[in-house]
């Protein structure tokens, strides 16, 4: 029990207990409603986090979960999975589009300033650059093993066509590179900002991430999976967290996914690289 108490007041300090069971709630829905798709205890905890959401006395809280409970909704509902087809660009994209604008047009008016568009940073540090440059060789080591020797057959999640065409590989490109652009809007700039609005960096930050690796479970990323991209979205968390701004953070995911595109068609066109695989 005091370790417990102890890894409490590390992760969420000075956060009410009913404030903590709603954000457990919203995070178990989503678990339950994106990746696993158990629908009703899904929808049954959906809605726990939801009255325990309305019954919060700070105005603020209510409007700024609220937002993101219905964020979970719309993504429970839309087809996340890895078709490349112009439909599902359109049928995915939609969806992905709402849960971004909607949130900051809502807030824009009734909370200015908790969703914040910053690209280039304010000041030049160091250890940013540094992160960003670590990167490279990372995302290299860790999609290497993760996808070729740990999990090999998550790029089979990603259909390609007999023989090698121009266009599925263009797509391919276009819809990763569009993907991983739209994590780092919505998971970082919009999900991880609003929960930072009303929590420590911390809980915000837990709790994004498991958003983060729910949906990304459930679009390919399996097996061990779940804990990389875990891992991965907490220290995008402190990146925007220290720079505030989404320049490294959307660098850092595209390096990401510029490996990963190269690992799929490795995979499906045996002899494929772009000179580093």
């Amino acid at each position: 029990m005091a370790a417990a108490g102890v890894l409490r007041e590390r992760l969420a300090p000075g956060v009410p207990s009913t404030r903590l069971a709603a954000l457990a709630a919203f995070a178990a829905a989503t678990v339950l409603l994106i990746p696993l798709e158990w629908y009703p205890p899904g929808a049954l905890v959906w809605l726990t986090a939801l009255v325990l959401v309305l019954r919060d006395g700070d105005a603020a809280w209510r409007r700024r979960l609220g937002i993101l409970l219905g964020a979970v909704a719309v993504l429970a509902a839309a087809p996340i999975h890895t078709d490349t087809s112009d439909t599902h660009f359109v049928t995915l994209g939609l969806p992905f589009l709402a849960v971004v604008i909607v949130p900051a047009l809502v807030l824009g008016r009734t909370d200015p300033g908790v969703i914040r568009y910053r690209f280039w940073p304010r000041r030049l540090r160091w250890i940013d650059l540094i992160y960003v440059g670590l990167s490279l060789p990372l995302a290299w080591a860790v999609l290497r093993l993760y996808l070729f020797q740990i999990n090999p057959d998550v790029p089979t999640h990603w259909p390609l066509p007999q023989p090698r065409t121009m266009e599925a590989v263009w797509r391919l490109f276009i819809g990763i590179n569009g993907v991983g652009i739209w994590d780092e809007l919505f998971f970082v700039n919009t999900v991880y900002a609003v929960l930072r609005s009303v929590l420590p960096y911390r809980t915000a930050n837990v709790v994004q991430a498991v958003i983060y690796a729910s949906v990304l479970t459930d679009m390919a990323f399996t097996g061990v999976g779940p804990a990389l991209v875990f891992l991965f979205a907490l220290t995008q968390g402190v990146m925007f967290e220290e720079s505030e701004t989404l320049l490294y953070v959307l660098v850092v995911h595209l390096v990401v996914d510029f490996y990963l595109v190269g690992s799929i068609l490795a995979y499906h066109y045996p002899g494929w690289h772009w000179g580093l695989f």
